[in-house]
C-alpha cells in the first residue's frame, strides 16, 4: 500500500508534528490523521516501525487533544476512533472474537501512579493487586481453540480483522496443536500472545544468511512479524519462532462438569495456560500489592533485561482480579485495566560523516545524517534523520562530530547529542540548503515553521505524489486511475506530470498488463469526464498545503474563476470563513509561484474546467439559501458526500462543526459529541436520517 518513497514523506511529516506544540487547524488534524494511519499500517501490516512508540504516543495525544477541543469535527475513521488501519492482501481474512486492543503507554512512575489512582477511585479499593510481566517485542497473534483443537491462528491486522495464518502458526513448536481446555469446561477459547525469535536463534539465522550471501534480518521483532506472513510455511519453520501466550480474550463454556477450577485472576489464568502446555510469561511474572511495589519491581527487572533470552521493550502491568478488569472496562483504543511501561532506549557512540537531503510530497526537505556504521542493541545503524535546520542547531551537530545515538523504543535511531569534548577543530558546520536538491528551486521556510520547503509544483521529487493526489476519489475522482496505476504509468514514462494525464491515448497502453480494450476505454472516458469536475475539486486536487476539502469548497464560493485567487491578498483571504493565517499564506505562496500558475493555464488549455458553473435555478430549488447543514454519525441509506451535495445544490452551506450558526444537524448512527453539543444550543433543528430523507422528498 505504501512505498519506500512515501516513508521519507511521512518521516518528514512526523518531524513537523513532533516539532509543533499543538495542532492548530482542521487541515493539520487531517494531515496528522493520515500520518498516524500510515504509521499504523507500517507497524501492524508491513512489520516495520518508522518511529518510536513514545513518538507515536506523542503524535496520537496531539490529535486526541485537538479532537477533545473540537469534538464536532471527529471523523468516524479517525485513528482515535478505531484501533488501526488496513490489512495485507496475501492471506484470508478472519474476524477476531474480541477486538485486539492496544495498550496505553507510560514512560515514568508518575504515569503509573496516576493510572493506579484512577483504578482505586473507580473500584473503591485502597490497594489493588497487580500482575507485572515482560512486554515482549514481537508480533501479536490470536489463537482460537475449539473442542481442545487449534482451529485458527490470526494476526492482529486492524484489531478487528486479521490475516489467518494457521498453517504458519502450526510450525511454531511452542503452540500446541491441541490443549485440554475441556477439563476446565471451556469449549471455545480465544487466546492472545506474541510470536518472537529469541536472541540465540536470531543470531544463528543471520549467521547462516551471511554465509550464504543472503540479506540479513533487521531485528528479532521484524523477523517474527515477517515470518508469519511468509507463503512458504516450511521456511517459517526453519526460523525457529516461539510464542508466549499472555491472555484469554474469550471463552465459551461447554456442557461438561469442570474437572479443575482456576482462580478468577490473571495470574490464575496464566497458571491454567501453562498447565495446558502453553509458553507463558509466568516465570518472569510477579504478583504485587499496590503500585509502589510494581514500580520497584519494574526498576529491578530492567537490570536483568540484557540477560533475558528474548527482546523486551518494557513491562505490562495488569489488574489481577478478572471481575475488577470487567468493571474497569475499556475505551475504544485500550483496556483501562492494563498499562505498558516502556524502558529507556539503548545508546552508542558514532561519527557524523555527511548529510544528504530528501524531498517529500509536500516539498519538505529533510536532512539525513550518514554516520559511521554502529551497533546499537544488536542492529547496525548507518543513517539517521536529523529532521530540520533547527534540530541541527539545537543539537549543535557538525560534520566529523562524535555523536551519541540511541534506538528509541529499541527500533528507530535518534541522535541524542554531539560529544563536544572530543572535537579536534577539524569539524565543519552544517550549512542547510537554500535550493531544492532535486530541481534547484529556491526553498521557502514559512514563518513559525521549522521545515524548509520546495514549493515548485513541478519538482520531480513531488510530482508522483501530487499526481496520485490529483486523481484521487476526493479530488478529480478519475476512476480506474488509482495509486497503483499512477505508479505503473509513471515508471513506464507515459505519465510524467499532471497535464500529461489528459494527453494519454489508447496507443500509450499497448501491451500493458491488465489493460484490455474495455479497461482502456473506461479509463480514457473517466479522464475526459474529470475535466468537468466542480471548481472546488480542482482547488483541492492542486494539493495546496492546508487546503482541505472544506476550505476548497469555501474558496470556490468566493470566485467565478480559479485564476481570481491569484489576485487575492492575504488580508482578503483572511476575511473568508475557515481561512486562517497559515492557510492564507500557503495560498498566496502557491499563486505567487509562476510555475503553478502556468500549470493551471495548461490545464485550462487542455479543457479542464477552471470556472464555477452555476446550476440552473428552477422553482423551489434554492429553498436552503442562507441555511447551514452538518451531518454526523453513520448514514445507512446514502453517502454523506451525496447528502452534502444535495443540500448544497439547493443553496445550503456545509459547516465543519456545531455552533450557533448551524441550522440543521442530520444524525446517523453513533452520532456522539456533535449531537450532545447541538442539544445544548437553541435554534438548531436536529433531524434523523429518515426525517432528512422525507424532507428531501425521498
Amino acid at each position: 500500500m505504501y512505498s519506500i518513497d512515501q516513508q521519507y514523506i511521512f518521516k518528514n511529516s512526523t518531524a513537523v508534528f513532533l516539532q509543533i506544540e499543538a495542532v492548530q487547524t482542521e487541515e493539520e488534524a487531517n494531515e496528522l490523521r493520515n500520518l498516524l494511519r500510515f504509521l499504523e499500517h507500517s507497524y501492524y501490516i508491513d512489520a516495520e516501525q518508522i518511529i518510536t512508540d513514545q513518538e507515536y504516543d506523542l503524535l496520537f495525544k496531539k490529535l486526541q487533544d485537538w479532537e477533545t477541543q473540537h469534538p464536532e469535527n471527529i471523523p468516524a475513521d479517525s485513528p482515535t476512533q478505531r484501533i488501526a488501519s488496513a490489512l495485507s492482501k496475501d492471506f484470508p481474512k478472519k474476524e477476531h472474537l474480541v477486538p485486539m486492543l492496544s495498550l496505553s503507554n507510560s514512560y515514568n512512575a508518575e504515569d503509573l501512579r496516576d493510572w493506579d489512582k484512577r483504578n482505586r477511585e473507580a473500584s473503591g479499593l485502597e490497594v489493588i493487586e497487580y500482575c507485572a510481566e515482560p512486554k515482549f517485542d514481537g508480533a501479536s497473534l490470536s489463537l482460537v481453540y475449539e473442542n481442545n483443537q487449534l482451529l485458527t491462528a490470526t494476526t492482529r491486522g486492524d484489531g478487528v480483522v486479521g490475516d489467518e495464518i494457521t498453517t504458519n502458526a502450526k510450525t511454531i513448536k511452542s503452540i500446541p496443536l491441541s490443549a485440554n481446555f475441556g477439563k476446565f469446561n471451556i469449549a471455545t477459547a480465544e487466546i492472545r500472545g506474541e510470536v518472537m525469535m529469541n536472541k540465540k536463534n536470531f543470531a544463528a539465522y543471520n549467521k547462516l544468511q551471511e554465509e550464504e550471501g543472503l540479506s540479513l534480518l533487521a531485528n528479532p521483532r521484524n523477523a517474527a512479524a515477517g515470518s508469519l506472513r511468509m507463503k512458504d510455511s516450511a521456511a517459517v519453520g526453519r526460523r525457529n519462532l516461539e510464542a508466549f501466550i499472555y491472555n484469554v480474550s474469550f471463552e465459551r463454556e461447554g456442557n461438561e462438569t469442570a474437572q479443575e477450577q482456576r482462580k478468577q485472576t490473571h495470574y490464575g489464568t496464566m497458571q491454567m495456560l501453562q498447565q495446558l502446555g502453553f509458553k507463558t510469561p509466568l516465570n518472569d511474572m510477579k504478583l504485587l500489592s499496590g503500585i509502589e511495589a510494581v514500580i520497584n519491581f519494574i526498576d529491578e527487572f530492567e537490570t536483568k533485561r540484557d540477560e533475558l533470552p528474548y527482546e523486551i521493550d518494557g513491562m505490562v502491568i495488569k489488574v489481577n482480579d478478572l471481575q475488577l478488569q470487567d468493571n474497569l472496562g475499556m475505551t475504544s483504543h485500550h483496556p483501562r485495566w492494563a498499562m505498558a511501561y516502556k524502558y529507556k532506549a539503548r545508546q552508542a557512540e558514532s561519527v557524523l560523516l555527511e548529510v544528504e537531503y530528501q524531498v517529500g510530497r509536500t516539498g519538505a526537505v529533510t536532512p539525513v545524517a550518514k554516520i559511521q556504521p554502529t551497533q546499537v542493541g544488536g542492529v547496525t545503524v548507518s543513517s539517521i534523520s536529523i529532521h530540520n535546520e533547527d534540530y541541527i542547531k539545537e543539537k549543535d551537530l557538525r560534520l566529523g562530530d562524535h555523536i551519541i545515538i540511541e534506538r528509541s523504543g529499541d527500533v528507530i535511531p535518534q541522535i541524542v547529542r554531539s560529544v563536544a569534548e572530543k572535537r579536534t577543530g577539524a569539524e565543519k558546520e552544517i550549512e542547510f540548503l537554500k535550493q531544492c536538491p532535486v530541481c534547484n528551486h529556491d526553498l521557502h521556510r514559512p514563518e513559525g515553521e521549522a521545515v524548509w520547503r520546495c514549493i515548485n509544483i513541478n519538482c520531480e521529487a513531488q510530482v508522483l505524489e501530487r499526481i496520485i493526489h490529483f486523481v484521487s476519489k476526493d479530488a478529480m475522482d478519475i476512476k480506474s486511475f488509482g495509486e497503483a496505476n499512477v505508479r505503473k504509468f509513471y515508471a513506464m514514462g507515459i505519465v510524467k506530470n499532471i497535464p500529461s494525464i489528459y494527453n494519454l491515448t489508447a496507443g500509450d497502453f499497448a501491451g500493458t498488463e491488465g489493460f484490455g480494450e474495455k479497461s482502456i476505454t473506461n479509463l480514457l472516458t473517466a479522464i475526459e469526464q474529470s475535466k468537468q469536475q466542480p471548481l472546488h475539486r480542482l482547488i483541492y486536487a492542486l494539493g495546496i498545503r492546508y487546503v482541505g476539502e472544506t476550505t476548497a469548497k469555501t474558496l470556490a464560493q468566493e470566485v467565478k474563476d480559479i485564476f481570481e485567487l491569484a489576485n487575492f491578498s492575504e488580508e482578503r483571504l483572511l476575511g473568508i470563513d475557515d481561512v486562517g493565517v497559515k492557510v492564507a499564506k500557503s495560498i498566496r505562496e502557491f499563486f505567487e509561484d509562476e510555475a503553478n500558475v502556468a500549470l493551471l493555464q495548461e490545464l485550462k488549455n487542455i479543457g479542464v474546467q477552471t470556472t464555477k458553473q452555476e446550476s440552473a435555478v428552477v422553482e423551489g430549488e434554492q429553498r436552503f439559501t442562507g441555511k447551514t447543514f452538518l451531518f454526523t454519525g453513520t448514514l445507512s441509506q446514502l453517502k454523506r458526500s451525496d447528502a452534502e451535495e444535495a443540500v448544497e445544490a439547493q443553496g445550503a452551506k456545509i459547516l465543519s462543526g456545531v455552533s450557533s450558526k448551524l441550522s440543521y444537524l442530520v444524525v446517523g448512527a453513533d452520532a456522539g459529541s456533535k449531537l450532545e453539543k447541538a442539544k445544548k444550543l437553541t435554534g438548531i433543528t436536529i433531524l434523523s436520517e429518515e426525517e432528512f430523507m422525507e424532507m428531501m422528498g425521498g
